[in-house]
């Protein structure tokens, strides 16, 4: 009886240290774990789902295509990393960096002037994902699916949001000071007090949206 229950505990701690690994798996060079460092390294179509990257550095990281579906990505640097075609459906990217990179500043060296997510973001699948406090100032979100995304306090000012589906997100405090939301879908979003100063809201539809109180002042609508 005593040696079963030897073999027993033995086979929990290996099926605990296995978990481990698995967790804190290398791939292509970046070690999946919170507050790695993995800028600059290739994922592309690698599956990621479920992923502890919180406090991860992951600027300028090939992420085409990748499975990151219900990640860890809160307060992860993922500026100007490509997530064309990425999945990041119940991701969560509470206050993740994907606004301007600056790299150190070096004598001579020049400060990149492209949106963050440039390419990256472009048509990204970023539905149902946690952007909560997020910084997306002038990101390249072009054609991406931000429905029932949960954008509340986010930072969207100046962002490209053309042709966006922002469909019954929450949008609740965010700021879209200067966003292009042209022909972007906010039907059913909830935009309850956020600021839509100089928005460009031209062909958008908002059809029964909450609006703002006193802050919608977009240039044209579709409604």
């Amino acid at each position: 009886m005593r040696s079963f229950a030897k073999v027993f505990c033995l086979s929990l701690l290996s099926v605990a240290l296995l978990a481990g690994s698995a967790q804190a798996r290398t791939v292509n060079g970046c070690n999946i774990k919170a507050k790695t460092n993995c800028h600059h390294k290739n994922l592309n179509g690698k599956n990621l789902r479920g992923a502890k990257l919180s406090g991860a550095t992951l600027h300028h990281v090939k992420l085409r295509n990748a499975d990151l579906r219900k990640a860890d990505l809160r307060g992860a640097d993922l500026r100007e990393a490509d997530l064309r075609g990425a999945d990041l459906r119940g991701a969560n990217l509470k206050g993740a960096k994907l606004h301007y990179y600056t790299a150190p500043k070096k004598k001579g060296a020049r400060t990149s002037q492209l949106p963050a997510c440039y390419p990256g973001c472009q048509g990204a699948y970023l539905a149902t994902a946690n952007l909560s406090n997020a910084n997306l100032y002038n990101a390249n979100l072009y054609g991406a699916n931000l429905n029932y995304a949960n954008l509340n306090y986010a930072n969207l000012s100046n962002a490209n949001l053309t042709y966006a589906a922002l469909g019954g997100a929450n949008l609740n405090y965010a700021s879209l000071f200067g966003a292009n939301l042209n022909s972007a879908n906010l039907n059913y979003a909830n935009l309850t007090s956020a600021n839509l100063t100089n928005a460009n809201l031209i062909a958008a539809t908002l059809t029964t949206t909450v609006t703002p109180a006193g802050i919608l002042n977009g240039r044209g609508c579709a409604w």
